[in-house]
């Protein structure tokens, strides 16, 4: 008896040492795995962000649209048509809302594009790109360029922010348009900028005056800046 006595103790003890280990190892993994798991608090959306990190969103030969707005401002991106004659452009990412049958042929075929979600608006047309952004957001230049123009932006008859043409580097026959947006007021006529980093000025709120179609694709009422492409023979003042 004394010898089973001793050999019931021991067991006890040893298996109540392995259940503190594990449970010690459990717990400490735990609080180790969790701050690396925690996302960022909503606060963060709220601090002042810079230029967007560069990012081709749309290209028409060798020209590249880069991303107007930093990312994390960006509500959605989507393309619709022009009645003035605006040059599609090609988009890059993948199409949000393509139809079934689209989506099965890439599945079978492949393609159908990578990285960020941009949404058709309208028809087939890409020929404006809509880049949601809240009302206040910074917009940054999408190319390399020469400001060659800035004029009002008339709806329905009425003044809303400018339009601000931009002459760029990499296809000089053409002009890239800037809409739904206030210009920035050390933007002048004849200023050089650089695609991501010069400020052109300030997403409207022109919610209460135009259809936004790009509300459809996100939590707000849709505001965005565009833009379109011209050639620059056929400009309109």
């Amino acid at each position: 008896m004394p010898h089973r006595a001793r050999r019931l103790i021991v067991l006890t003890v040893v298996s109540g040492v392995l259940l503190g280990t594990l449970l010690i190892t459990a717990f400490g993994q735990g609080a180790t795995r969790q701050p690396s798991q925690a996302l960022p608090g909503p606060a963060s959306r709220l601090l002042p962000v810079g230029p967007p990190t560069p990012l081709t969103v749309a290209l028409h030969g060798g020209l590249r649209i880069q991303l107007p707005v930093a990312q994390s401002r960006v509500t959605a991106i989507g393309y619709h048509s022009s009645g003035d004659g605006a040059i599609p452009l090609n988009p890059l990412g993948h199409q949000g809302n393509e139809g079934a049958l689209s989506r099965l042929a890439h599945k079978i075929f492949g393609g159908g594009g990578a990285g960020f979600l941009y949404y058709q608006l309208s028809g087939g047309e890409t020929a404006v790109l809509d880049v949601g952004a809240g009302p206040g957001t910074d917009v940054y230049a999408p190319v390399d360029g020469t400001i060659v123009g800035i004029s009002d932006y008339i709806l329905n008859g009425q003044t809303y922010g400018v339009r601000i043409d931009i002459q760029p580097s990499a296809a000089p026959s053409l002009v890239v348009s800037l809409t739904h947006l206030s210009a920035d007021p050390a933007l002048t006529v004849g200023s050089t900028i650089a695609a991501s980093s010069t400020k052109v000025g300030r997403v409207l709120d022109l919610s209460g005056v135009e259809r936004q179609a790009l509300s459809g694709f996100t939590q707000d009422a849709g505001n965005h800046v565009a833009i379109e492409l011209r050639a620059a023979a056929t400009l309109l003042p």
